[in-house]
């Protein structure tokens, strides 16, 4: 890293354009630090990367520099409290306790997904499905009148991503006896809507 600095230095002293920083600086030291979309994108230049990225080595290295962050937290959820600490060897282990926005027991709350400090949980009393940022209190209830947003643990699978348009959604996958239904909900448009799925028949239980 202290070469790449040195390199970048230089040039901006000289006014001239950047020296060849080789194919290895850049493999080991800028592409694990790239935000996990970035890294993605970096799969599609050549086979080489691609193998690279794909290795158990760079997941490590990628892994060890996301979480060197400040910014890193993690949430800690008992039978009557919830707290939010701070990661990191270097860091005093100084716990929050977090009031819940929801009427229920710490206990009571299952968490189906995560991204980005964002979390999409389970009311266990009632099976409602709500987004919640923990960090600044901030919930909304994603269920609704139309039997979309309830969770059911032995057929149900949820996961929170990010679309082309960067609007943070949740997909809903509901199994039934024969069938599978897909939904997704928009954050930005705080609506669901039906997905086209594969039609085949599922298998029974």
């Amino acid at each position: 890293m202290k070469k790449l600095k040195g390199c970048l230095y230089s040039a901006s002293e000289s006014n001239t354009k950047l020296p060849d920083l080789g194919p290895d600086l850049i493999m080991s030291e800028i592409l694990p630090r790239l935000p996990a979309k970035c890294v993605g994108r970096a799969k599609k230049v050549c086979k080489e990367w691609l193998s690279y990225i794909s290795s158990k080595e760079f997941v490590m290295m990628h892994c060890r520099h996301m979480c060197k962050g400040s910014r890193q937290k993690i949430l800690s959820i008992g039978q009557e409290s919830c707290f939010i600490s701070s990661t990191g060897v270097d860091l005093v282990d100084e716990k929050t306790m977090i009031t819940l926005p929801f009427h229920v027991r710490p206990s009571d709350v299952w968490i189906l997904s995560s991204l980005n400090g964002l979390l999409c949980v389970c009311l266990r009393n009632t099976f409602e499905m709500l987004i919640w940022n923990p960090l600044i209190r901030s919930c909304i209830n994603i269920s609704d009148s139309k039997s979309y947003g309830f969770f059911k643990i032995y057929s149900d699978v949820v996961g929170l991503y990010i679309d082309s348009s960067n609007d943070y959604r949740v997909l809903h996958i509901k199994r039934g006896r024969f069938t599978v239904d897909v939904m997704a909900y928009s954050r930005r448009t705080s609506h669901w809507k039906r997905i086209p799925f594969f039609q085949k028949k599922a298998l029974p239980y």
